[in-house]
């Protein structure tokens, strides 16, 4: 399930020890809900974006490579001082804070929990409340399962596994490059006219670090779950879906949990006509703790392996 790791068997074991330990702490404790890391860096993306993509500039395609300079200034300072410290002699409680900084699986939970316990309560505006949270959607025309459905399924990729994945190759380091280059991708990967050029290179960049990561969750939700549908359901529907990784990865999982996903949604008062995933089987409101429990089961079932492949390594 995951490439050869960088480290010698030894160290390898205790990085898969210290992923284990990372997710307990974000368990446990979440995201910060003050001084989170993510606001301060947000500042610092929103300055070099109003420093370098000047209203006048934004049309010109020449802005895709200042917005490849954006990114290398916001990404690799920050992520060469994170491997600088992982050199230190608390070398590996740095690797632990970077995955548990980058981790999303907790909160994933506690926004999806938000809309089930809404609907629940048959409050629908505080579900699609909730769920706006979630998606980028408008409010007033979210539909509270499907569209929590699909984001726990995508968001369990980029907030989960990719994080996890490039811990697994790269360490502390490896992951909070992931995660600074998918916050970026989440800024300015938008087409619209001020980041069409300028987050080009943030787009495109998210989508190389998330190509093997996104795979593997997909083939995680298959084998977690009704694994023929999801199968079939990747091969076939995953190429129609505008992003190359979000396609085989809510193909799979909407296959793996045999409910239909996509459809008509609305952005920015505009609606637009998304391929149908999964199965024709309509999503309920009891599919949301189940697509959670795929999303648990998967990380879990990740470290496990981590933790045998470092022992036989170490062996």
């Amino acid at each position: 399930m995951f490439l050869l790791p960088v480290y010698p068997s030894a160290d390898y074991l205790i990085l898969a020890l210290l992923a284990c330990g990372a997710v307990a702490l974000d368990h446990w404790l979440g995201e910060p809900r003050r001084w989170h890391p993510l606001v301060g860096y947000g500042r610092i993306a929103n300055l070099l974006s109003h420093r370098l993509n000047p209203q006048l500039s934004q049309p010109k395609p020449s802005q895709r490579l200042t917005g490849l300079l954006a990114w290398i200034l916001a990404v690799l300072p920050l992520t060469y001082m994170a491997w600088l410290l992982s050199q230190t002699q608390l070398g590996w409680l740095v690797h632990g804070y970077l995955l548990y900084f980058a981790l999303g699986h907790k909160s994933l939970r506690l926004h999806a929990l938000a809309v089930y316990s809404a609907l629940k309560n048959k409050d629908l505006p505080q579900a699609k409340l909730a769920a706006s949270y979630m998606v980028s959607r408008d409010k007033e025309a979210i539909e509270p399962v499907s569209s929590t459905l699909e984001s726990v399924l995508e968001n369990g990729n980029d907030g989960v596994f990719a994080a996890l994945f490039w811990f697994l190759i790269a360490g502390g380091p490896g992951a909070l490059l992931y995660r600074l280059a998918n916050t970026l991708d989440a800024m300015w990967g938008y087409k619209t006219g001020q980041y069409f050029y300028f987050g080009w290179a943030a787009a495109r960049l998210d989508d190389l670090l998330n190509y093997i990561p996104a795979r593997l969750t997909a083939l995680t939700y298959a084998l977690l779950g009704s694994t023929g549908k999801a199968l079939y359901a990747w091969r076939t529907q995953a190429k129609r879906w505008d992003s190359p990784n979000a396609g085989p990865v809510m193909s799979a999982g909407a296959g793996a949990l045999d409910v239909s996903l996509g459809g008509r949604a609305r952005y920015h008062g505009v609606w637009h006509e998304r391929p149908a995933l999964g199965t024709t089987t309509q999503a309920t409101l009891e599919d949301i703790p189940r697509a959670l429990r795929l999303v648990s089961t998967g990380l879990y079932a990740w470290l496990a392996v981590a933790i045998v492949t470092g022992a036989l390594r170490y062996a």
